[in-house]
């Protein structure tokens, strides 16, 4: 029995015995209710057995729930592998694989299965690809390739992923496509809607509402479908004979689950790929340095366009600093807009929508070199430098090992002065508007986040990620305030920016057809050249290769504890550490009342460190210890 209890010294099986009338409902993989400590709790049956090797009395199980089997020996066997890897607990990651019961949804007749036959689709797109069509027709003769994919810019990766999809199905196997957001689920259900027909599917997201999100589960737990596109959580969906498992854009924030022990959707489906036999294919238009040690290691093959694919399909793309030339007109010299940015807006306007990017606010200030830019990190630790406190003259710190800086200097241009940089969205759709007078200004964001527009001449101003997608391509974009992205105090800064930069530059019409991007940053510096020469491979292994001289993940494995200081002391009391161990820290965070401590070893040493930490809090639990601690393994934010 496993039982809802997510106390790390009780992450274990416990044995019940089955009362004669749960007989045929307590079923392996069954929900149950149990009494623990004293108290009803929620549980799954794992197995039943003759005998227990418990030398003391057994407990009856109170009631069994439902006679649904939701928990499969394959997903209690992924979500063990996941709670180890990120020192956490079964009970925790069930939660996130399992969905809340809905009885009225679980009595609902079984829908029928979509086991018709699929044909074998032909390569199309994937042959731009360097080894594309040998990746599709080892999927459709039932094998387990494993690909890093970096994909040409324009509307056309999820009809690919749907052929990719549709080979996956033609070999009688099932496929699963995990995506960042709601809008990449409706984007791939179309298309697999067009390419498989309809009812071959389901997409499953947390827009759904819980009733229909778990109708949509049961469907692909009772085998009534073969193809799943989903957001993270989908990452566990039950699906049966699994063939092909993909996640898309595997840098974007939202594959990171915010909720305990936080793990990753490619990391998760890289587990499932090898305990399932099953391919596995990472995706997006850029590729991360994790996906570039994939490749690096060959756990991955690279599947990369041509150069002379890439020439056709991408936009023109410029770079101007923003201390460049501002623009003649007024309106323009208002909003700040360099001559080379206002000039691509406004003959884009001509032809089409132009496009917008804006840096969300709210970014946390940092330190940069003042003559040159560059971010101010640690010389120990290469962490990012930020100040200590608001009072004049205290010297900048580390905010990962917290040590002073009082003597920095610029490794690259050796100035001695930092400065504050000044990072969120200056320039609002207002001075856009301002600026080109007569022209719609639409916004797209937070507060609503717009589907489409159309081919009308229109100002979309968007910030990262919340970019419409336009029917016919944008006729420019205009990336603005490259420097809030490119000074955040975070280790994928750089990564992040052209990320998110070549998301929009990807929306825009080719070269050939007058499309034309404009970034608003140093030309000189690595992610603006990358984008510039739409060269993502080059720069993921230039980036590999310098975490892997500093130490830095995906090189080696990082934990994050963050907890009261006498907490994260008493859990260090308690580990049982590799002695590769290297300590950052510890540094205070929030308030000042708690602190956060580094810990790096090297990959070989990951494993023992997730254990060892994992057993610390399970030692802590026993003790009944009240403060918590945060353990968070291979963290995507360290600043």
């Amino acid at each position: 029995m496993a039982v809802d209890i997510p106390l790390a010294h009780l992450d274990r099986p416990f044995d019940y015995l089955v009362p004669e009338g749960a007989d045929e409902l307590a079923v392996p993989g069954s929900r149950v209710r149990v009494r623990f400590a004293g108290r009803l709790v929620d549980g799954f049956v794992l197995a039943r057995l003759d005998g227990s090797e418990h030398a003391g009395d057994l407990s009856f199980l109170v009631r069994s729930v439902s006679a649904e089997p939701v928990l499969s020996p394959e997903l209690e066997t992924l979500a063990r592998a996941v709670a180890d890897r990120y020192a956490g607990t079964l009970a925790d990651v069930l939660r996130l694989a399992i969905p809340p019961r809905h009885a009225a949804v679980e009595a609902e007749p079984a829908g029928r299965s979509a086991h018709e036959p699929v044909e074998r689709p032909p390569a199309g797109g994937w042959s731009d690809y360097a080894g594309g069509a040998q990746f599709l027709a080892a999927i459709a003769e039932g094998g387990r390739p494993r690909a890093v994919w970096t994909a040409l810019p324009g509307p056309g990766w999820p009809a690919e992923l749907a052929t990719a999809a549709a080979a996956t199905l033609a070999s009688g196997r099932s496929a699963l496509l995990i995506v960042p957001d709601a809008r990449d689920v409706t984007r791939v259900g179309q298309a697999l809607r067009q390419r498989l027909g309809p009812g071959r599917h389901v997409e499953l997201s947390a827009d759904l509402g819980p009733a229909e999100r778990y109708r949509r589960w049961l469907a692909v737990r009772r085998g009534a479908v073969r193809a799943v596109v989903g957001t993270r959580s989908a990452s566990f969906a039950p699906v049966t004979r699994l063939g092909l498992v993909v996640c898309w854009d595997d840098g974007d924030d939202l594959h990171a689950e915010p909720r305990a022990p936080y793990p990753h959707v490619r990391e998760v489906l890289a587990l499932r790929a090898h305990l399932e036999s099953a391919g596995l294919l990472v995706g997006g238009f850029v590729c991360t340095a994790e996906g570039a040690a994939l490749c690096r290691s060959r756990w991955a093959n690279r599947l990369a366009p041509s150069r002379a694919a890439v020439r056709e399909r991408a936009p023109r793309v410029n770079a101007s600093g923003e201390d460049h030339e501002l623009a003649r007109d007024a309106a323009a010299q208002a909003a700040r807009l360099p001559s080379v940015a206002w000039s691509a807006a406004r003959d884009g306007l001509r032809t089409g929508p132009v496009l917008i990017q804006v840096p969300r606010r709210g970014y946390i200030p940092t330190l940069a070199c003042a003559a040159c830019r560059a971010s101010a990190r640690c010389h120990r630790c290469a962490g990012p430098l930020g100040l200590p406190g608001p009072g004049p003259g205290s010297p900048p710190a580390c905010r990962w090992c917290g040590r002073p800086a009082a003597d920095w200097h610029c490794p690259e241009c050796g100035s001695t002065r930092a400065r504050a940089v000044v990072v969120g969205a200056r320039r609002t759709a207002e001075e856009l508007g301002r600026a080109f007078p007569g022209v719609p200004v639409r916004t797209s964001g937070r507060d609503e986040v717009l589907a489409t527009v159309s081919t009308d001449p229109v100002l979309v101003v968007a910030t990262p990620g919340a970019e419409p997608v336009p029917s016919g391509g944008y006729a420019a974009a205009l990336l603005l305030d490259g420097w809030a992205l490119l000074t955040r105090p975070d280790l994928r800064a750089a990564e992040e920016a052209l990320r998110r930069w070549a998301a929009a530059a990807a929306l825009v019409r080719p070269a050939g057809e007058g499309g034309r991007v404009v970034v608003v940053a140093d030309g000189g510096i690595r992610p603006v050249q990358a984008l510039i020469r739409w060269d993502p491979i080059g720069f993921a292994d230039d980036e590999l290769e310098e975490r892997t001289q500093l130490r830095f993940p995906p090189a080696v494995r990082l934990a994050a504890i963050s907890g009261a200081p006498a907490a994260v002391a008493d859990l260090l009391a308690a580990s049982d550490l590799p002695d590769s161990v290297e300590r950052l820290g510890p540094v205070p965070v929030g308030n000042g009342s708690a602190e956060r401590l580094l810990l790096r070893v090297p990959r070989r040493d990951g494993a023992r460190l997730a254990a060892g930490l994992k057993a610390a809090a399970a030692v802590r639990s026993a003790r009944k210890a009240i403060e918590p601690v945060r353990v968070q393994l291979d963290p995507r934010e360290l600043g």
